[in-house]
């Protein structure tokens, strides 16, 4: 039912600018990550890992047929026998360079070595994109940013939960059709859900 509550959250921001911010996020989310490139990589603060933003991601990779937008989840602190899938530290950023991606989720000013690790991999070719509170440095370091900040209709993990998925929507053209039914399917889904939110007309 992620359809049916993205429709909602849609209908509700409807008139604000977040329903295509978050949809030109998206699409340089989608431009940016290529298959057999370097790879999507998905890092937070050390106060903030965007475990729910990688779990959308990944669903929405599979339903769109684009495997490579399921990120790869990189984490301040490591924990022996952790599962491979979060087992993967910050010294991944190291090994980042053209064709990664880089997707920064910083409610907050990472600490400075978080930032230093960014700004390497940018140098070495990395394109960086950024959900962030709308910290200055944050933002220098990025591609492309989207803030959240005081005052602003919804809060950061709303819009995370709309560029995750807008990311698997608008699939362009010719690219991968491996799961053209779903794909279909979620559509409807999600155009009923506008016209079962939608008032009642009125009667005179």
């Amino acid at each position: 039912m992620d359809a049916v509550r993205v429709a909602l959250l849609r209908e509700v921001l409807a008139g604000t600018e977040w329903p295509a911010a978050t949809r030109r996020f998206a699409a340089a989310l989608r431009s940016s990550v290529v298959p057999h490139g370097g790879g999507l990589l998905l890092v937070g603060t050390a106060r903030h890992e965007p475990w729910h933003l990688a779990a959308h991601l990944v669903d929405e990779a599979a339903w769109s047929g684009r495997p490579e937008l399921a990120p790869t989840l990189v984490r301040h602190r490591v924990r022996r026998g952790d599962p491979a899938h979060l087992a993967v530290g910050l010294g991944r950023l190291e090994a980042a360079g053209r064709g990664a991606t880089l997707l920064v989720v910083a409610p907050e000013r990472p600490e400075g070595g978080l930032l230093e690790r960014v700004h390497d991999a940018r140098r070495a070719g990395a394109t960086v994109l950024s959900l962030d509170g709308g910290d200055r440095e944050v933002r220098a370091l990025a591609h492309e940013a989207l803030s959240v900040t005081e005052g602003d209709e919804v809060d950061l993990d709303v819009v995370q939960h709309l560029v995750s998925a807008a990311a698997g929507e608008n699939i362009l053209a010719g690219a991968s059709a491996a799961r053209p039914g779903r794909r279909r399917f979620r559509d409807r889904l999600a155009r009923l859900a506008d016209r079962v939110t939608a008032p009642p007309p009125a009667r005179w």
